[in-house]
């Protein structure tokens, strides 16, 4: 898969006071969009759950470029930037983009594979994770690690 987007539904109860985009719903869009680009994979929660394991977050920032407005029309792209040999421990990274293409944010995450059952980290890592992760767009500067 090359890509993944998605326009976003801007309502009224993301904005502030200030008539823009609440910084913590840049975070909910990523989520939202994260688990939509899982499920379209393969990886539904339903088989999260039957497996005993999920993604757990370590990290996750944003870095805001311009404002986001009720009016402006947006787009979010999801891509894999980084992940270890084992698909353990990954980071992705969420793009939001308006109609021209302008980045507005960027938002970043650190995460891993959590056993639901044991409430630690999983190892190994679950094949369908494993086959999940190996599909996702990758970034331009994508990379593979040992760390």
């Amino acid at each position: 898969m090359t890509e993944f987007q998605k326009e976003i539904a801007i309502r009224w109860a993301d904005l502030d006071a200030n008539y823009h985009v609440r910084h913590s719903v840049y975070y909910d869009y990523g989520a939202q969009h994260r688990i939509e680009l899982l499920a379209s994979v393969g990886l539904t929660t339903e088989v999260m759950r039957r497996e005993h394991f999920g993604p757990v977050i370590f990290r996750e920032e944003c870095v805001f470029r311009r404002e986001i407005r009720f009016e402006d029309k947006i787009f979010i792209n999801t891509r894999l930037a980084r992940v270890r040999h084992d698909y353990a421990r990954w980071t992705i990274q969420h793009i939001l983009s308006d109609a021209e293409g302008v980045v507005r944010a960027v938002v970043t995450l650190d995460g891993a594979w959590i056993d639901t059952l044991t409430r630690r980290l999983a190892d190994p890592t679950p094949a369908s994770a494993i086959k999940a992760l190996g599909a996702f767009p990758k970034t331009e500067d994508f990379k593979e690690t040992d760390k």
